[in-house]
């Protein structure tokens, strides 16, 4: 019950966040000049990054509220000496003629990556970007040739390439780049341990700026503050970036990557019972919203970092990881297991070549949500089989924002497991792929035109203010708390939204198939976040117990018995549909089984959603990055799919290299 409360209470604090438009008060602003470092800072990451978060975390209660602007990093310097920006971003963090210099706060590990299969001789070339990361003892080396770069980007090129033998360069922002845009090279570097430096980021205040001194005073109170209270470090974690773990002696302590979504906080939650039976483990857990967590699993992967020891992925990373030797086979579970009671639909997605490389946590399709109290004052009638036009129609005469009511919620937060999931599932549904036979990008075709036309035009009229800011968690927490008329989303919110406990509209929920296009395709995806063991864990043993513990009946029941059979992870087994508890207690179930094994089988169902491209997840990232840009207003939709398409055609080509 307590569960269940802090989750309900969870999701109002969601959704009033996300409808609340209200000034914070009179604020100074301060411009900060900076280049641009994922995952740290950068205009395409949630919220800017860590740092920007951070900074005005320190600044809170100040009178001073921070906008970054991004340059290359000799203009920020520029800019900021010349008194044009109040502060710049740094490692350089020495006072001088120009500039103040705040505390210094977490800024990664810097080192040299180069190829596995490379042995660096005694003297060698080594790239490096002017005014990015640079250590004197590397410019200092007369043995080293020092190659100038414009970016990282072009650093790692250069690697590729052998024009360099060696890049010097900021250990997770290389793999970040080689998960987001060149995903051809994962697996292929490594950084050559240990690390040169672990530098600190500080703010460089100009002398120039009026009351630098107070800004300065003021940052470092709040920082210290910040690091005081944890807000320091959880601002990090939310971010996918963790000081080292550290293990408990005489245990062999296992990392684990989840996605934020409510079963997996469940699992975090319930997993004290699996340390209670397995004393000789201890768990660590590192809990990210999907577009993080993505990132920081495939960089994991890039560097050969080998931090996770589980990984939380879905059916379209299992076959091309295990291909390429990422993941373990699942080859000793016991017979207590019941291997066979998985749905063969589920088993069919994480296998390869009849072997399985994960086991399913959930399974989940797509299915329309919608609020029977308020189709009845319409006077509408829900279709048997709903079509995106009759959601149109009908979202516009639900919509009542006076009310707090929008007629249609979908999710608009940038990323291919995010905004691209619905805006795919529509396209596809129009006939629109994102790869031709010949492997070449279409995404400037007309059928992808209309389909992100009707996208955009539904949520501009019909859907809630930003909902560019909007995903599943987000959207999920609208629907629940009785601001969204119709929803279109994964059959796996049915149980938290029939779950009077988190949930203020259960009991005016009404369900319906995914809607269909005139063709009477519907598009929905078929997907199973599924817990799967990388290659480079050093406990794979302790990890399969894990794994199997977390996906069994054994767990199933345990969920059952405190949260109620209604809470259950769907979508994996065969009991689950056999269960007469079940199936009293969760009025959706037939339906969702129904979604998840179709007549037709796995091809058709969900697979064809996404390319079957290596390099689709940063595609897909960028795409939905271009759209959610529609969302705010800041271009066409064609200017959005011309640039998406150009950014497809480099990444095919940068991996043909």
């Amino acid at each position: 019950m307590a569960l269940h409360a802090h989750w309900l209470r969870k999701l109002a604090v969601m959704a009033a966040a996300m409808l609340c438009a209200g000034a914070c008060g009179a604020q100074q602003e301060v411009v900060v000049m900076a280049g641009e470092r994922p995952p740290y800072i950068g205009a395409s990451l949630p919220d800017g990054g860590y740092v920007p978060e951070l900074v005005n975390a320190a600044l809170q209660g100040s009178g001073f509220r921070a906008s970054f602007q991004y340059s290359a990093w000799a203009r920020a310097r520029m800019e900021a000496a010349h008194g044009r920006a109040s502060a710049m971003l740094t490692t350089d963090c020495d006072s001088s003629a120009d500039f103040v210099t705040s505390a210094t706060f977490f800024g990664g590990s810097i080192g040299l990556l180069k190829k596995r299969d490379m042995t660096l001789p005694a003297a060698y070339r080594i790239g490096a970007v002017r005014d990015g990361v640079s250590l004197p003892s590397v410019e200092q080396n007369t043995q080293l040739e020092k190659v100038w770069a414009a970016s990282d980007l072009q650093n790692l090129d250069w690697l590729e390439q052998d024009k360099v033998q060696a890049a010097l360069m900021d250990k997770y922002a290389a793999a970040d780049l080689m998960a987001s845009q060149r995903p051809q090279l994962v697996g292929e570097l490594e950084f050559i341990t240990p690390a040169l430096a672990q530098p600190g980021y500080c703010l460089a205040f100009s002398r120039r700026t009026p009351h630098y001194q107070a800004l300065q005073a003021a940052f470092n109170a709040g920082l210290a503050a910040r690091a005081r209270d944890g807000s320091l470090e959880r601002i990090m974690n939310k971010h996918g970036l963790f000081y080292p773990r550290k293990a408990q002696q005489g245990k062999v302590q296992l990392l684990i990557g989840t996605v934020n979504n409510s079963d997996m906080v469940t699992m975090q939650q319930l997993s004290r019972e699996f340390e209670a039976r397995n004393p000789d483990i201890s768990l660590a857990w590192r809990v990210l919203d999907e577009n993080t967590l993505r990132v920081r699993l495939m960089g994991d992967l890039a560097i050969g970092d080998g931090q996770f020891d589980v990984m939380t992925i879905g059916s379209f990373e299992l076959p091309i990881w295990a291909r390429r030797g990422w993941l373990a086979p699942v080859a000793n579970l016991p017979a207590s297991y019941e291997v066979d009671d998985l749905l063969p639909t589920v088993r069919k997605l994480l296998s390869v070549d009849g072997q399985l490389f994960a086991l399913p946590f959930y399974a989940e399709s797509v299915m329309t949500y919608y609020r029977k109290d308020l189709l009845a004052k319409a006077g509408l009638v829900m279709p048997a089989q709903p079509t995106y036009a009759w959601l149109a129609s009908a979202a516009a005469r639900l919509h009542n924002p006076a009310a707090g009511v929008y007629g249609l919620c979908l999710r608009g937060k940038p990323g291919w497991g995010e905004n691209m999931s619905v805006v795919g599932m529509l396209a596809r549904a129009h006939g629109a792929r994102w790869f031709g036979d010949d492997g070449q990008p279409e995404l400037t075709s007309p059928a992808w035109q209309s389909s992100v036309d009707t996208y955009a035009q539904l949520l501009d009229q019909f859907g809630p203010p930003h909902p560019e800011r909007n995903g599943f968690n987000e959207t999920l927490a609208l629907f629940a708390q009785g601001h969204c008329a119709l929803w279109v989303d994964a059959t796996v919110a049915a149980g938290m939204l029939f779950d009077t406990h988190r949930s203020k509209v259960a009991a005016h929920l009404g369900l319906a198939p995914a809607p269909v296009s005139p063709a009477a395709v519907s598009g929905a995806w078929l997907w199973t976040w599924a817990l799967a063991i990388p290659t480079s864990s050093q406990h794979r043993t302790q990890a399969e117990r894990f794994i199997s513990w977390a996906t069994s009946r054994g767990y199933i029941r345990s969920v059952a018995m405190r949260q109620g059979w209604i809470a259950v992870p769907p979508g994996t087994r065969k009991s689950t549909y056999t269960s007469t508890q079940y199936l009293s207690a969760a009025p959706f179930a037939q339906a969702v089984y129904e979604a998840i094994v179709p007549s037709s089988g796995v091809e058709g169902s969900g697979m064809s959603q996404y390319g079957n491209v290596f390099a689709f997840e940063g595609i897909g990232d960028r795409t939905g990055q271009e759209i959610a840009k529609v969302l705010r207003h800041e271009q066409s939709v064609g200017t959005a799919l011309k640039r998406a398409q150009n950014f497809a055609l480099e990444q095919i080509g940068a991996g043909k290299r």
